[in-house]
């Protein structure tokens, strides 16, 4: 079998493996990208059916620093599309009615999420006295600085949106970085942002929440937004090729793989591995058992996402903002709903709304194996009890992603300094993904980045 020699071979071709691959594109010759998939992006997978657009993996994204500069830099920032100003708007069920999420002290003060004496509690926690958050949960955490009330009925429901994960499990250091910072360098939450907010702390970021818009085509998703960066790429990735293993080869690591021309070797000084946290562990197997163990023990939720559309006359409840998360106190199969034709025009055809539906999550893990008549069904019954729905709603997809969003738990932090730290006697290894620093696309983007920046000279 012949052995071809790049500088830098990257496993993976989601959001962290493109971005280290363009990166490190700006500094070597030889970049290869390989991918098991039959297309580029990862979860970012975008679908078009009967006038409707609508994602099978993330629906928005939040532009934090890195992801900025990164686009700006190539001049490709006039991608991003941000959420109409509608998108401010969001709801969360209490007691079966969808009540807007307050977003100013005064909307706290009037909400009806929480009760007056959650309100006063919420409204003392510069009173609180500091402690150690290490190791605790979000969920005490948030009971701790702001009350149990505010944990429950507002932090928790938050989370769902984001983790699909259980507050009593996930680490307020890797969910929360800010406010645990903000509780250790001032004594109170409250003190810290507001001493942040003052001092204008941090890189330049982009508020709200965005899309992605082809450049020079009209072609909106996430899906076309992977393609778009995978092009900038001078050799286009390896699809359909699934990494069997890594070994050392002198100076270089040998990467072996099958793809559609049989089995293939490559030599590299540098490799990224950005695949999810048990794949990477299967790959890194024969470099250090230490390194596979601990990305074994990163453990992840299920997910099942259903994008329908509606008819707008058939719904009792007016259709708008961003989509409304439903708290574990409210016994429904549904996680939350996106109004993804609220959020961005062209979305659904006339007189149409699309709705993007999560089941599953830690809360009902076993969503993912029930048939798509009974997800359906669940579908139909709470739209019928949260918005009213007076029609059967078109089905467009359904997609289960078995292994969807990492959970950081209490000793995630130390977790991944210690994956960091067994990567140290295997230089031109670099690790990338989602599980490592933070679940969302620009967090997953950033740590290609850093993936790609280890491994230069």
């Amino acid at each position: 079998m012949s052995v071809a020699d790049v500088d830098v071979v990257v496993i993976g071709a989601g959001i962290a493996g493109l971005a280290a691959a363009l990166e490190l594109q700006d500094h070597f010759g030889e970049v290869i990208v390989v991918d098991a998939s039959d297309r580029p992006g990862g979860v970012m997978r975008t679908d078009y059916l009967s006038g409707y657009v609508f994602e099978r993996g993330p629906n928005t994204f939040q532009v934090k620093a890195p992801m900025l500069s990164f686009l700006e830099s190539r001049g490709i920032d006039n991608v991003l599309q941000r959420a109409t100003p509608e998108s401010r708007s969001r709801y969360l069920l209490r007691d079966g009615k969808l009540v807007r999420v307050p977003t100013s002290p005064f909307g706290i003060v009037t909400t009806r999420l929480i009760s007056g004496g959650a309100k006063w509690r919420l409204f003392a926690e510069p009173l609180k006295t500091r402690q150690d958050a290490t190791g605790e949960s979000v969920s005490e955490f948030s009971a701790r600085r702001f009350g149990e009330e505010v944990a429950e009925h507002l932090v928790g429901p938050f989370l769902t949106g984001v983790y699909a994960g259980d507050e009593t499990q996930l680490g307020v250091e890797a969910v929360f970085p800010q406010l645990v910072a903000a509780e250790r360098d001032h004594g109170s939450v409250t003190r810290g942002l507001l001493a942040d907010a003052v001092k204008r702390r941090g890189p330049r970021t982009k508020a709200g929440s965005y899309s992605a818009r082809a450049a020079n085509t009209s072609s909106d998703g996430l899906g076309p937004f992977a393609r778009m960066l995978a092009e900038r790429l001078v050799h286009p990735p390896a699809l359909e090729t699934d990494v069997e293993s890594i070994h050392n080869d002198g100076p270089c690591w040998c990467v072996s793989m099958r793809g559609r021309a049989g089995s293939v070797r490559i030599r590299a000084p540098r490799v990224v591995v950005a695949t999810p946290s048990c794949a990477a562990a299967n790959i890194l197997r024969g470099v250090s058992s230490e390194l596979a163990s601990g990305l074994e023990a990163i453990a992840y939720t299920p997910v099942v996402s259903v994008a329908i559309g509606v008819d707008r006359e058939k719904v009792r409840t007016p259709i708008d903002g961003f989509g409304f998360l439903v708290p574990r106190s409210e016994k429904l199969g549904l996680l939350g709903c996106l109004y993804m034709s609220r959020l961005f025009p062209g979305r659904a055809p006339e007189g149409f709304e699309l709705l993007q539906c999560l089941l599953g999550g830690a809360r009902w893990p076993e969503a993912i194996e029930h048939p798509d008549d009974v997800l359906l069904e669940q579908i139909r019954a709470d739209l019928d009890a949260t918005l009213g729905l007076d029609d059967t709603p078109k089905v467009l997809g359904i997609c289960r992603w078995p292994r969807a969003v990492p959970q950081p738990d209490r000793e995630h932090v130390r977790r991944v300094a210690g994956l960091r730290q067994a990567c140290q006697p295997f230089p031109g290894i670099a690790l990338a993904g989602s599980y490592l620093d933070g679940v969302g696309l620009a967090d997953s983007l950033a740590s290609g980045l850093t993936a790609a920046r280890s491994l230069l000279p």
